[in-house]
């Protein structure tokens, strides 16, 4: 297939081409030829677009979808689909599926059904036994299987020992641990960020408390056993410090933030909208501004979308029946770009990946073509026709945002919003 894209600016701190409009000759998946004014012939397509910026492909560390077990949520196909309009070329695949990804077979069937799929997977595998939390999964098989790092998903690691031997059995293969930053004790029942909020509306609620002091305790047990954790979605500000910590002292840890603890507050529970309802939860401004701190600092290595659709039947009910999750993935672009400069939303939307061991695309002449094409400019009210996903629960409806992705060219592949 032979693809020319015209008049398209190239954000990219990394290429010679940063800054610069440009058009960009793709053949075959491959980057043929950038520069001015382009002439080739027999074009298959070309796209020309308003505002047209191309980026190297976007990546996001957590994202679930529901597949196998919860397809009416939605399938891995339209996860998929709906991950390439957002912008996004690679995602690592977690969690909220029945059965969990906990052995070969599974991570094998996964990737069957996204192999002629525009966006990559990458599974990440159950730490545990059907996240139970009890014996630890085949996490070598895994790996040889094709799962980039192992994490119950929202469930915390409760047992001090499971976590130490995890810890150490992956350094074998140089294996990533995730361990959701969450202590069940603390957290109790607990539905909201506990704090003023949660009293005024009778809401029971989750101290960052619980957070930060899982995280003491997963970063005392790395600091014995060695080998690389990864601590994801951390919303609380002394999360931010503990990890600042750890990392000076060495030790080997990165962490997340989800783009909605970025966003909102927990004032916006006020009329009790279950889409707020997440795990972490939302918390104060002072938290948001000390994520945002630890992300320009580097301290917070990626954001996440933290993407999970939910049906209607488990959210349309009242605010403690409801289960936690938010859609992600359509707003995660114009959400950052709202709140942070260009540069520094593509070069968030594009870390991540060296943590997990898949190779960083390369906007040059010669490389595979991993594209996302995107309108930083344009301004809109994030509506329920801008969700591409099943199920419709977006903590975004109606927000003021920033940004529109067009799609991605990637695997010799185009996906395009119509």
């Amino acid at each position: 297939m032979k693809l020319l894209i015209r008049s398209a600016i190239i954000i990219d701190g990394t290429s010679e081409f940063h800054k610069k409009k440009v058009d960009i000759l793709i053949i075959n998946g491959i980057i043929e030829k950038i520069g001015n004014s382009i002439k080739a012939e027999n074009i298959d397509k070309e796209i020309n677009l308003k505002d047209l910026h191309v980026s190297k492909g976007w990546f996001d560390s957590s994202v679930s979808f529901g597949e196998p077990g919860f397809e009416e949520r939605e399938t891995i196909e339209n996860g998929i689909r709906t991950a390439a309009l957002s912008g996004y070329t690679e995602i690592c695949l977690s969690g909220n599926t029945d059965p969990v990804l906990d052995n070969n077979s599974s991570i094998t069937s996964v990737l069957s059904k996204a192999k002629d799929l525009a966006v990559r997977i990458y599974p990440i595998g159950a730490l545990t036994k059907r996240s139970q939390g009890v014996d630890l999964a085949e996490m070598y098989d895994m790996y040889q299987a094709g799962a980039v790092s192992f994490s119950d998903y929202k469930s915390a690691v409760m047992h001090p020992n499971l976590l130490k031997l995890a810890l150490l059995y992956a350094q074998n293969f140089d294996g990533l641990v995730q361990s959701y930053p969450q202590d069940n004790d603390i957290a109790g029942h607990g539905l909201v960020n506990e704090e003023n909020n949660s009293t005024k509306l009778g809401l029971r609620g989750i101290p960052a408390f619980a957070e930060e002091l899982q995280i003491s305790r997963d970063l005392t047990i790395l600091e014995y056993t060695g080998g690389k954790l990864h601590i994801p979605t951390i919303s609380a500000e002394k999360s931010v410090k503990l990890i600042k910590e750890a990392k000076k002292r060495g030790l080997n840890v990165s962490c997340s933030v989800a783009i909605h603890n970025l966003i909102f507050t927990d004032d916006v529970l006020a009329e009790f909208p279950t889409a707020a309802k997440v795990l972490p939860p939302l918390r104060t401004k002072k938290d948001i501004k000390a994520l945002l701190k630890g992300l320009k600092e580097g301290t917070i290595d990626m954001v996440t979308s933290d993407h999970a659709p939910i049906d209607i039947e488990h959210k349309k009910v009242e605010f403690e029946n409801a289960l936690n999750g938010t859609l992600g993935l359509e707003s995660s672009f114009g959400a950052l770009n709202s709140i942070l400069p260009l540069e520094e939303t593509i070069d968030l939307l594009t870390k991540g990946r060296g943590r997990f061991h898949i190779s960083e695309p390369q906007i040059k002449e010669g490389a595979s073509a991993n594209l996302s094409l995107f309108n930083p400019l344009v301004s809109f009210q994030f509506q329920e026709s801008d969700i591409f996903s099943t199920s419709k629960n977006s903590l975004f409806l109606q927000r003021n945002l920033k940004g529109k992705s067009y799609g991605i060219v990637h695997r010799d592949r185009i996906v395009l919003v119509d």
